[in-house]
């Protein structure tokens, strides 16, 4: 019997050391040679790590010195990317781990991916640890994302933003007499890093607007989902390794504990809500509010296993956080960059908003009115898009523009390089031109799927409008109480953390209007 125990000992651990040597050697070198077949090369793989050494070396020396005062910024927010795309073309690979990641520029191949009609491109699995911060919409696939779309669009339809506009209004204007207080009552001027200011900006308006009453609870939250995200990255930058997240470490632990803090007040609020809109007791008129009686009807029409778990509702609120609040303060702080450095556009934005409002508060109507803003947050949205790449994986194998992706390989929208891109944008596609959106969007270029700073098709990012409604309002308030200018002190230094961010912050002089 011993003997026997023994020898199934051996098998399977002869059977364990099969699967990882497939894993880690067999499958990236079968997979590598089907992509290099087709032309596709890049760096080579490595066993185990993949191309991880190298990005871990190219980011280390990107952000060791800050850059030019330029929006030529794909070289130090995506390194390993621009690397590879300057020496192996625009389809190319790198390795993450044993995962193949094609690089794919052309307009036509990033429409059909992102159109995904049937699902053959999917979002790639989080890790554990990762799943932590937020999950909900952005990764959900099939049947389970279709039903949550259609039960979180009422909260962010059209008209319901028009109803959050108070919201904005309040914590804008929180923000306004923050630096007015800060004026020096002379000369009417005071040097601010409006970074930390604009990202407690736009996780005020998220703690408002989706929380509303419980606006103490969200602003709780925002603080503990900020800390999640940067131990969020620390975790994203290191090879995973099956169970890491079970591992009682100082990291691991705040992780759980911050989780635990974070559902149990989640908790609270959906189920004071549930009870509420049961009883009739409020009209809802914030996310939460609005997705609850939105998804109670899907429960009533289709039956409970229609709905959301109260799981799901919670993994949608910290959605909320991590999209809206990141999204909007990257945008406003870029672009409060831009306008320091073009005073001429800015003067025409400020005359442009002065011209609709004068000195009245903003209102949902003017917004709409405001095409010199608009033209410059689409332009801000392209030189400095939220995230630094889109990434798709096949489950099978797939035929798109003439090149057939095997199945199990991620591919790699580089937002940043797309949008920088010469031979789409012109000559001046890294310089700064809200003049090439005069005539909207698709009117840009001549690929309409060559910008998508919000993803593109059926997952095209539900808060856009959101997000954009909020950046709208907050730099016309800010364009009509100050002018604005880049200090002496300020250094350069976008770089990516889940978006792009100013690594040494954003100085920026405020003069008094």
């Amino acid at each position: 019997m011993g003997y026997l125990a023994v020898a199934l000992l051996f098998i399977s651990f002869l059977v364990w050391m099969s699967r990882v040597l497939y894993s880690i050697w067999w499958k990236p070198m079968k997979l590598e040679r089907l992509l290099k077949e087709q032309g596709i090369v890049g760096l080579p793989y490595k066993l185990f790590y993949g191309n991880l050494d190298e990005n871990d070396a190219l980011n280390k020396e990107a952000r060791s010195k800050p850059m030019n005062l330029s929006h030529k910024i794909a070289a130090r927010v995506a390194p390993i990317l621009h690397h590879t795309v300057e020496k192996y073309g625009k389809l190319s690979v790198i390795w993450y781990g044993n995962h193949p990641r094609v690089t794919v520029f052309d307009p036509e191949m990033v429409k059909e991916i992102l159109s995904n009609k049937f699902g053959h491109f999917e979002k790639i699995k989080l890790n554990p640890l990762l799943k932590l911060l937020a999950t909900g919409l952005a990764q959900h696939e099939g049947e389970k994302w279709a039903r949550h779309r259609r039960i979180i669009n009422p909260a962010f339809h059209l008209e319901k933003i028009k109803l959050m506009l108070p919201a904005f209004s309040a914590s804008c204007v929180a923000l306004i007499d923050k630096w007015e207080k800060l004026m020096d009552p002379h000369g009417y001027s005071c040097e601010v890093d409006v970074w930390p200011d604009l990202q407690h900006l736009t996780g005020d308006v998220i703690s408002r607007t989706a929380f509303g009453s419980s606006y103490k609870e969200g602003n709780r939250i925002f603080k503990l989902q900020s800390e999640q995200a940067l131990l969020m990255i620390q975790a994203a930058s290191s090879v995973y390794f099956p169970g890491l997240e079970l591992l009682p470490t100082k990291k691991n632990l705040r992780r759980r504990e911050i989780d635990r803090e974070v559902r149990a007040l989640l908790t609270g609020m959906i189920k004071k809500k549930e009870k509420a809109i049961k009883l009739g007791e409020a009209a809802p008129d914030d996310l939460l509010g609005l997705l609850i009686k939105s998804n109670l009807k899907e429960c009533q029409e289709g039956g409970n296993s229609k709905g959301m778990t109260i799981e799901d509702v919670i993994a949608e609120c910290k959605l909320f956080y991590f999209a809206g609040q990141e999204t909007t303060s990257v945008l406003l702080n870029w672009t409060m960059i831009a306008l320091s450095m073009n005073s001429d556009w800015q003067t025409r934005a400020r005359e442009e908003v002065l011209q609709i409002f004068g000195k009245n508060k903003p209102d949902f109507d003017g917004l709409s009115h405001l095409k010199i803003v608009n033209m410059i947050l689409h332009e801000i949205l392209r030189l400095y898009p939220p995230v630094v790449a889109l990434i798709r994986s096949t489950y099978k194998e797939m035929t798109i523009g003439g090149v057939t992706f095997p199945a199990e390989v991620e591919i790699c929208l580089p937002t940043v390089l797309v949008h920088h891109d010469k031979e789409i944008w012109g000559e001046d596609a890294e310089e700064f031109n809200p003049e090439r959106f005069a005539r909207g969007v698709s009117n840009a270029t001549k690929y309409q799927t060559a910008f998508f700073p919000f993803g593109w098709g059926p997952r095209i990012c539900i808060g856009q409008t959101f997000a954009l409604t909020e950046a709208k309002l907050a730099m016309a308030m800010i364009l009509q109480n100050f002018w604005f200018e880049l200090s002496p002190t300020y250094v350069h230094a976008p770089f990516p953390i889940v978006t792009i961010q100013p690594q040494y912050g954003s100085q920026i002089i405020l003069h008094k209007l």
